[in-house]
């Protein structure tokens, strides 16, 4: 398993998507699914800094894991920030013109769109969020 840790604040975004980047091209995966987790990782961390601890930091862990037959890579974030499942979240009503629209939610609706798996606990005062992507 690949990890980082880092402050949960937005100047370490890029840092946290570099990681995952890097080990995204060693396993020669397309340049499509390193955009699409770039975009998953960019969305799931901005929230976690945004909101996770607010207004104190705190950490936040991003852990990488790759499968074979099937190829896929295994996604985790883990915070100590308040309880949160995002996946309770309604997913926005795309058909409607986006002045009708609710603010929030379209974060985690791309998440679930650019991932195959998703799930969501609360253990041991953290937030894991665990994705997959099949490459």
């Amino acid at each position: 398993m690949e990890k980082i840790t880092v402050k949960a604040v937005l100047e370490n975004l890029q840092t946290v998507i570099d990681f995952a980047t890097e080990h995204l091209e060693a396993r020669d995966c397309s340049m499509k699914v390193v955009m699409q987790t770039e975009l998953v990782i960019a969305e799931v961390f901005v929230n976690i800094a945004s909101y996770a601890y607010n207004p104190e930091i705190g950490p936040a862990t991003f852990c990488m894991e790759f499968e074979e037959n099937p190829s896929a890579v295994l996604m985790t974030f883990i915070d100590g920030g308040r309880p949160y499942d995002p996946l309770k979240q309604t997913d926005p009503d795309t058909t409607l013109d986006i002045d009708e629209r609710e603010i929030g939610g379209l974060g985690i609706f791309l998440v679930k769109k650019n991932v195959d798996e998703i799930s969501y606990e609360y253990a041991d005062g953290k937030n894991i969020l665990r994705m997959k992507k099949f490459f």
